[in-house]
């Protein structure tokens, strides 16, 4: 009696750690996905730049300093890639959005060059990239709430610790970004 009691109480057990598992794993799953889903749009506004830039040259070859700047800025935003570095891309990005404002703002001194096509169409993509961006990221720390919300929560945090789930790190602008330019919409305005 005592064994079938025994061995009822240890099938539940392993069933309810496997069903614990299975939250962790999706939910890690989800943040993965959500940081591809970043990477993609970061992909998508890093090749955007150089056309802005060449674009804006055409039109301001005297503005050179911040042509050179908004390039450099990027090319720091795409060394800071993966997702053990989050915190370090976030950064990067948000003086690259910096670095765009102040190309943008730029192109304001150039009426002939805010009326091309060329131009529209590369500031509508840039907006519609940063709004992806905007949402990829929120999707993005949404996951990593609830996945560290999982690990720090028992009874999950029993199972977490027993498989090696670690914590996220949310993909963050940080105070001195919040002051920064926004790129949209700068956009919005010139386009």
């Amino acid at each position: 009696m005592i064994e079938g009691i025994l061995i009822v109480v240890l099938v539940v057990l392993l069933v309810w750690g496997v069903v614990i598992f299975n939250r962790l794993v999706r939910s890690r799953n989800l943040v993965r996905n959500g940081f591809a889903d970043i990477d993609v749009q970061l992909q998508r506004r890093h090749d955007l730049v150089p056309q802005l830039v060449e674009a804006v040259r055409a039109y301001s070859g005297h503005e050179q300093r911040v042509l050179e700047e908004v390039t450099a800025l990027r090319s720091r935003a795409k060394q800071a890639e993966g997702e053990q570095k989050a915190q370090a891309m976030a950064g990067a990005e948000v003086a690259l959005a910096a670095g765009l404002g102040r190309l943008l703002l730029l192109a304001e001194d150039y009426p002939d060059l805010k009326a091309t096509e060329n131009f529209q169409q590369l500031t509508r993509e840039l907006v519609e990239t940063e709004d992806l961006l905007s949402h990829a990221r929120r999707f993005y720390n949404g996951a990593v709430r609830d996945l560290n919300t999982r690990i720090q929560q028992f009874p999950d945090l029993l199972v977490a610790r027993l498989t090696g789930f670690e914590e996220a790190t949310f993909f963050s602008a940080g105070i001195e970004a919040r002051s920064a330019p926004q790129v949209a919409g700068l956009l919005r305005g010139s386009a």
